[in-house]
This record gives C-alpha cells, structure tokens and sequence, in this order.
C-alpha cells in the first residue's frame, strides 16, 4: 500500500504518529506514563498528549485540505473550501469536557476527516496517492484515541 506514497510524506506521516503512539504507551503502561510526567511534564503523557496533539493534527489537516481546494474552481472551489475549514472548527469546538469526552470527539473528528480526504481524493484534487497514505495513518490515529478513551 505504502509503494505508492513518496518517500517524503511517508516518513513525515509516519513521525506524525509518534505523540499518538507515545500517548497510548503511556495509558496502557502507567509506570512509563509517570516517568513522562515526571521527567517532561504531565501534558506529553496519557491521553492528554493525544487530545492536544490530535487537535494540531486536526487543524493543520484543515490547511493541507484548504490547499487542495485551491485546485478546483467555482461551486467546487466554494464546497471544498468550506469543507477544509470543518476540521479545525471541530477540534476547537469539540474537544473541551475533559479527556473522556475530548477522546471521543477527537475519534469522530479523525472519522470524519478521513470522509472528507476521500471527498477530496474522488474530484481529483488530492495526489492519487493521498488515500494510501491517509487509510493506515488514520487507522494509528484512531487505535491510539480508543486507547486513550477506553483505558485513560
């Protein structure tokens, strides 16, 4: 599946799942998730580094979504930039009330985006790569929130 993918965005991506995978390390070891919080502070360990950092994910996705609606023209152009904004929008309004709730909202988020990526992915204005690379990624992504949600 990852053939596909430039070498770039791949390792890129997959250093962006690093905090994430680093969040439910921290839930389901709870020693390793005190050193954290000792070591770096209480912000890089559970799932709290997954709900900040899924948030910035949230919101830079929002811009790599605006720049490929800058592909198309007139009502699609208008849709697509319409879409692109929702991403950052709901991480901004969805993800208060505490990790539970900031977990969940964050998985629907994740959902949701990967939805609009496929959007993109089907009018052409994404790389025809974009879903090979999105798919697994997102995968990570949402395994690791459900970590954080269900044993955080």
């Amino acid at each position: 599946m990852f053939r596909t993918v430039p070498r770039a965005p791949l390792i890129l991506g997959l250093a962006g799942l690093l905090p994430f995978l680093w969040g439910a390390l921290t839930v389901l070891f709870p020693d390793l998730g005190l050193w954290t919080a000792q070591t770096v502070g209480p912000r890089f360990a559970g799932p709290y580094v997954m709900l900040f950092y899924g948030a910035v994910i949230l919101s830079f996705m929002s811009g790599v979504l605006w720049g490929f609606a800058t592909r198309a023209e007139g009502t699609l152009a208008t849709i697509g930039y319409a879409l692109s904004v929702i991403p950052a929008l709901w991480a901004f309004f969805m993800t208060g009330g505490g990790p539970q709730s900031a977990g969940m909202s964050l998985i629907f988020g994740f959902a949701g985006l990967l939805f609009i990526d496929a959007q993109f992915a089907l009018w052409g204005l994404a790389p025809p790569w974009w879903m090979a690379l999105r798919l697994p990624l997102s995968a990570v992504v949402l395994a690791c929130l459900v970590i954080g949600v269900t044993w955080g």
